[in-house]
């Protein structure tokens, strides 16, 4: 910029275009990467405001670098506050919320083609709430020491990793069969409780819904170290399918420079599937378009099927006759419907899910 300037010509700054229409899927890398799509900002009168924010925002998080200081967005939004409050030439550059700074940062990192993480800036978002009777984890602290915490020594407590999957170790106590990663925090604590982990070897992981990079992250961290088969559980409706398991499996558009380190591509849908509604007599919901809600759900899936990368490949084609099921029975079915099977046992969401992975009973 400074270069352009002083030879009189007007500054450009590009950064990746991450968006649907610049997402590349190849089954064989397995998750989202970007195109050659640019968004470019040219200097005039429309983006001299966003330069400067550009320019003076990336000052902030240098500063942060050098100092080795850490915040997470918000506190990021507050700093900037404060430096407008002192200096009156920089109150041009004032947010009137946190939004727009956040889309600084977001265009920062773009350009740069860096990790927010990078930058010393974390989200609150953490890792699933997690648990298991093998597993031990350890945690590289940033002076230089580790801490270890043992997973099986915690009880019904989970352990919950920082949006930071790259300085955990993980090593288990014995085999670990399997990771089942369920949409629900709730009902995870609830089979947790009722004592999945005690009888069975494996982790379990709740995703608290749409997952974060905190999630995305610390699953591809079990995923590539321990290298065990990696199980998701949630919904039967197309809001689970395109914007929590697959942005679980292959990421997202939105963050297509960061889908290296934040998905996890092998894992598999375990449920709730079409045929289980029929084989377990399962309560389910009807789907209107006359609700807003659910029409925005059924838009949403179309346009997925239409337009998706991902559910155009043929590999996910299994995923995409799921949605098209959806489409055509507009139904939707909970998770927690596998309590309804037998009301009197309940370990019986327990012998289903084993059952499942047993048969293979999976996308």
């Amino acid at each position: 910029m400074l270069r352009d300037l002083e030879h009189a010509k007007r500054p450009v700054l590009e950064a990746v275009k991450c968006s649907l229409d610049n997402s590349i899927y190849n089954p064989n890398v397995g998750y989202f990467t970007p195109g050659k799509k640019m968004v470019s900002t040219e200097l005039n009168v429309s983006s001299v405001q966003k330069m400067a924010r550009t320019v003076f925002f990336l000052d902030v998080l240098l500063n942060n670098i050098q100092t080795g200081a850490v915040n997470t967005k918000r506190e990021l939004y507050y700093i900037a506050k404060g430096y407008v409050k002192s200096d009156s030439r920089l109150r041009p550059l004032d947010f009137d919320d946190q939004n727009e700074s956040d889309a600084i940062i977001q265009f920062i990192c773009d350009m740069l083609q860096v990790y927010r993480e990078e930058m010393n800036c974390f989200a609150n978002d953490r890792g699933g709430q997690t648990y298991s009777k093998q597993l031990i984890v350890t945690e590289s602290l940033g002076d230089g020491t580790k801490a270890e915490v043992d997973l099986g020594s915690m009880g019904t407590t989970p352990f919950q990793p920082k949006n930071k999957p790259q300085v955990f170790k993980l090593r288990s106590r014995g085999k670990i069969d399997f990771c089942l990663v369920i949409e629900s925090e709730g009902t995870a604590n609830t089979l947790v409780s009722n004592g999945f982990t005690k009888r069975n070897k494996c982790i379990v992981v709740g995703a608290q819904g749409v997952p974060s990079n905190g999630v995305r992250g610390w699953v591809k961290t079990i995923q590539d170290q321990l290298e065990i088969p990696v199980y998701f559980y949630g919904d039967l409706d197309a809001y689970t399918l395109q914007n929590i398991y697959r942005t679980l499996k292959a990421g997202s558009a939105a963050s297509l420079i960061r889908n290296q380190d934040f998905s996890a591509p092998e894992v598999r849908f375990l449920g709730v599937l079409p045929e289980d509604v029929k084989k377990y007599d399962l309560h389910c919901y009807p789907v209107s378009e006359k609700n807003a809600s659910d029409m925005r759900s059924l838009k949403k899936a179309r346009d997925v099927l239409q337009n998706d990368p991902f559910f155009h490949d043929k590999r996910n084609k299994k995923l995409s006759d799921i949605l098209n099921w959806l489409l055509k029975n507009k139904v939707r079915c909970e998770q927690q419907a596998l309590f309804s099977i037998n009301p009197k046992d309940p370990t019986t969401p327990e012998k289903v899910i084993l059952e499942k992975i047993k048969n293979k009973s999976y996308v």
